[in-house]
């Protein structure tokens, strides 16, 4: 009899074993998975601000488009008259030389 005692006694250590093992290896899956859930959270709320801060700067860089093409058209216009000026200018200097 003490010896089937110790058999079952050997059998529910190692079935113990096995349960603290399997224990052991649910946690650490938990706790992997809650790690993963908090990376792909952060992952989320960085995706979202870099959208904001993309639709900013897109809007920021249409404007920069806009006032530099006004800018080009000005100093185009600019030139034009100062070729005119200098045009008349020259063409006054001929006609008094």
């Amino acid at each position: 009899m003490a010896a089937s005692l110790d058999d079952a006694l050997r059998r529910l250590d190692g079935a113990l074993g096995q349960l603290e093992l399997a224990v052991s290896r649910r946690v650490e899956h938990e706790r992997r998975r809650g790690d993963l859930e908090t990376e792909l959270q952060i992952m989320q709320d960085d995706r979202a601000r870099l959208a904001v801060d993309l639709d900013g700067t897109t809007a920021k860089l249409g404007r920069l488009e806009a006032v530099t093409d006004d800018l080009g058209k000005r100093v185009s216009r600019a030139l034009t008259h100062v070729a005119e000026v200098l045009a008349k200018a020259e063409t006054r200097a001929t006609r008094d030389a």
